[in-house]
């Protein structure tokens, strides 16, 4: 099964880190992708820009509003994303909880819902 795992930092303590500080965590990034890869668990990923170039669109009344920075206001920001291929949510949990982020912000796991399966809620 698929999983998305959602990566959520402190954009103002990754701001205070070192050049050096980053290089280490991204490596850390880099050996872990390379696990994944090797093991055919690892489909995609990013980093993403840091959340106050985000924009915020919302449809009301057929009318589309466009607002600066993310949905809500909270301590993490979604910093990046992986998408796993794991065979069950707690082989996800485990490759969650190697993410370097996860130690000082949070890792949403969900599972990535099959095309063949509608929605149960928020529709596409």
């Amino acid at each position: 099964m698929t999983y998305l795992l959602l990566i959520y930092i402190k954009d103002n303590e990754w701001a205070a880190l070192t050049q050096a500080e980053r290089e280490g965590i991204y490596g850390e990034y880099r050996t872990l992708v390379g696990e994944l890869m090797a093991q055919g668990k690892y489909k995609g990923g990013h980093e993403l820009s840091p959340s106050p170039t985000a924009s915020t669109v919302r449809v009301r009344g057929g009318k589309r509003s466009v607002t600066d920075g993310p949905f809500a206001e909270t301590k993490e920001q979604l910093g990046g994303y992986f998408e796993v291929e794991a065979a069950d949510l707690e082989e996800a949990l485990a490759i969650a909880e190697r993410i370097p982020s996860a130690r000082t912000g949070s890792i949403e796991v969900r599972a990535v819902m099959p095309r063949s399966q509608p929605a149960t809620s928020g529709g596409n």
